[in-house]
């Protein structure tokens, strides 16, 4: 196959990229570079069959080359980067979604959304299945993120429903791995950052909130698995072990061989008290659950920030 990916140079995009190029696959990947890695770029061009453009989907983009499958991965995905770019955010959410979409129907492409666990908001059903609508705070800080990918959903059932394109949305649930931004300012990202340069590690509120972290590898073998399924409607992917935040930051201290302290800030508006996907239908439908726990996938993890603290590269970031 053929496909364009959209957000290819980030995190998980580049992952998920490499996936399809190690399966024999063609992958023109597309970027703007808003949160993506050059780094990550490089690593890519090293196929002989990925072919980078560099673009916003958020304008028109137009491909001579057939295409069989878009993967919609374009998007501030960090609270610190969504509330610092929160235009560009709804932007390719809605028209740059719009965009990807015009492009899978052009070429009788499969299109995959990559949507999030967002669209939960604060979720008042524990843990969360594919039918719960959510309970969003639209107007809220986090809306634009929230919101940006609700709409997406909506569009890309909508591009489904009236003009037959074949579609596969997936909920990505917390994940975590190789090729993070030390400073993307998530979670995880910042307490290995911190406990690597000695520095309190921040717990927003009490920590006493939940979340649920999938190790990369796990996260793209659940999401390709989708994209060549006959699964349309939206479809979780995380891993369903929970725990505190508290407990991570713990769990970050034991296996960097930190000292750090753990600090508490105020808690951010509309942050999610629990986080924790179902995979009933992953498992049933897709065969997939995860294998990696916490620990192991934070001991992949750990090198490749400590290679980048060595360069003076990581650097935390707090809402």
């Amino acid at each position: 196959m053929r496909v364009l990916l959209t957000g290819a140079a980030g995190f998980l995009g580049s992952h998920l990229a490499e996936r399809f190029l190690r399966d024999g696959h063609e992958v023109i990947g597309l970027d703007n570079f808003i949160t993506g890695s050059r780094e990550n770029a490089s690593l890519l061009e090293a196929y002989p069959s990925f072919r980078l453009i560099e673009h916003d989907i958020s304008k028109p983009c137009y491909l001579d080359d057939q295409i069989d499958g878009v993967l919609h991965f374009a998007s501030p995905a960090s609270p610190v980067d969504y509330l610092e770019l929160p235009i560009q955010t709804l932007k390719v959410g809605s028209l740059g979604t719009h965009n990807a979409l015009g492009i899978a129907l052009a070429k009788n492409a499969r299109f995959l959304l990559a949507s999030t666990s967002e669209v939960y908001g604060d979720p008042l059903v524990h843990p969360q299945p594919e039918l719960y609508w959510g309970n969003v705070n639209p107007v809220g800080v986090r809306g634009v993120y929230d919101e940006a990918k609700r709409f997406a959903e909506a569009m890309t059932m909508a591009y489904h429903r009236y003009h037959g394109v074949d579609t596969r949305i997936v909920r990505i649930f917390n994940t975590y791995g190789e090729r993070m931004r030390p400073g993307d300012g998530r979670v995880v990202s910042n307490f290995i950052v911190q406990a690597l340069r000695g520095d309190p590690l921040t717990i927003y509120g009490d920590g006493s909130q939940t979340r649920s972290f999938c190790y990369v590898e796990d996260e793209v073998e659940g999401i390709y698995r989708l994209f060549f399924s006959s699964r349309v409607d939206p479809t979780n992917i995380g891993n369903p072990n929970e725990f505190t935040v508290r407990e991570l930051a713990e769990v970050v201290l034991q296996e960097t061989g930190s000292d750090s302290d753990i600090v508490t800030l105020p808690l951010p508006a509309d942050d999610p008290k629990v986080r924790k996907p179902d995979i009933t239908v992953a498992r049933s439908v897709l065969g997939w659950e995860p294998r990696i726990d916490l620990r192991e996938g934070l001991r992949r993890t750990i090198p490749y920030f400590r290679e980048a603290h060595a360069r003076g590269q990581a650097v935390p970031r707090t809402i």
